[in-house]
């Protein structure tokens, strides 16, 4: 016989949000229906905290959501002006780091770095230079290519790789603007990555780095993962059920002052 965990309340905005021991701040606000802004971090992988973007601020101090342990009575701010500001910058870097070409990129409409620009209003990514770095792409393998120009360092593919497939494909390599993921071989073909694997399924890497040969465009604009829905709208629709939230992928959301 097991016994259900105690509740206790944390505040987020100043709204209360019921959480249980053992979660973070942000699995808190997803059962509660409010989407905090992420792009390292997916169901089913351990959190890493890399990205950012999950930022909120905790009794006047920043950190991210995803890691974060939820405590009772917690002040989180999430949805302000200065966190907003805050992520914006952090996905135009994620921008301005690599060679993004969303217009002829496989990953257009389902890309997640994509859309949390929508989301968060970003209409051009002019903010800072282009560093425009000559990444490797490998297209070795039958079935999956490489693309370390598109990769924003989130992580996903190799802790998919190592806790889900358990064969350690993927590991970051290199410092700084030369950091980037490698794999445990000569290539990628040399090594025991499959097609099949949880690591290169659409659900793990965020944008196109991870291609799988011949899947190209394979949705009409319009059916596209997020032409229809803003990222975010599927943990949303569990708070206001009512609401039309199905506007353009683009409408930036309300941030308070």
């Amino acid at each position: 016989m097991t016994t259900k965990a105690k509740t206790f309340t944390i505040y987020v905005d100043g709204e209360a949000v019921q959480a249980v021991p053992g979660q973070t701040i942000m699995d808190a606000c997803d059962e509660a229906g409010g989407y905090i802004p992420r792009l390292c971090d997916v169901e089913g992988l351990v959190p890493q905290g890399s990205c950012r973007i999950c930022t909120v601020k905790v009794n006047g101090r920043t950190v991210a959501a995803c890691t974060q342990p939820a405590e009772p009575d917690l002040q989180v701010e999430h949805e302000t002006r200065e966190i907003h500001s805050y992520r914006k910058d952090l996905v135009r870097m994620l921008f301005h780091e690599g060679n993004h070409l969303c217009p002829i990129c496989e990953a257009s409409g389902r890309c997640e770095l994509q859309a949390m620009a929508y989301r968060l209003g970003i209409s051009q990514a002019t903010k800072y230079p282009y560093l425009q770095p000559v990444r490797p792409v490998d297209a070795s393998h039958p079935d999956i290519a490489l693309d370390n120009n598109r990769c924003i360092l989130c992580g996903r593919c190799i802790r998919a790789s190592r806790d889900v497939d358990g064969k350690n494909v993927f590991e970051y390599i290199g410092r700084g603007i030369d950091k980037h993921i490698g794999v445990n071989g000569a290539n990628l073909a040399a090594t025991d990555a499959d097609i099949d694997d949880y690591a290169m399924s659409l659900d793990v890497c965020p944008v196109g780095c991870i291609i799988r040969k011949k899947e190209g465009f394979f949705n009409p604009v319009g059916d596209r993962q997020f032409d229809r829905h803003p990222i975010g709208w599927e943990i949303e629709s569990k708070r206001i059920p009512t609401t039309d939230i199905s506007g353009p992928a683009g409408s930036d959301q309300e941030v308070k002052p």
